[in-house]
């Protein structure tokens, strides 16, 4: 919606495709109604598909035990794809042992803050 106001984009463990999972209906249907077409302009995975803006530098960190993850409702790798067939770059971490806690995000906060800082001076 916004091409060119973020040169950094990062997430821990985000619903990256609400549209398709079962939390996304449930939050989008609550927040923005029945009408499906309008919860696409919040999907970041349908919004990189049409992304004509500057480079993005986009880091997702994941814990790779992360039960919301095996349910399927965080959809990381439908992300992943559409960045590829845009070709924008984004960066998918793995963390093998962590899940969706607070222990996850503040172990790797640091790297998140050093992600962002680096296009602070550009």
């Amino acid at each position: 919606l916004n091409p060119g106001l973020f040169s950094s984009v990062s997430a821990f463990a985000p619903i990256a495709n609400p549209t398709e999972c079962p939390w996304g209906h449930k939050c989008f249907g609550g927040y923005l109604g029945a009408n499906k077409e309008a919860w696409k302009a919040y999907d970041a995975t349908v919004l990189v598909r049409s992304y004509d803006g500057p480079p993005l530098d986009i880091l997702i960190d994941q814990g790779a035990a992360d039960n919301f993850l095996t349910e399927k409702q965080l959809l990381p790798e439908k992300f992943i794809e559409a960045c590829k067939d845009s070709n924008v770059p984004c960066v998918l971490r793995m963390k093998e042992g962590y899940d969706h806690s607070y222990f996850f995000i503040a172990t790797f906060m640091e790297d998140h803050m050093r992600h962002h800082a680096k296009h602070l001076h550009q």
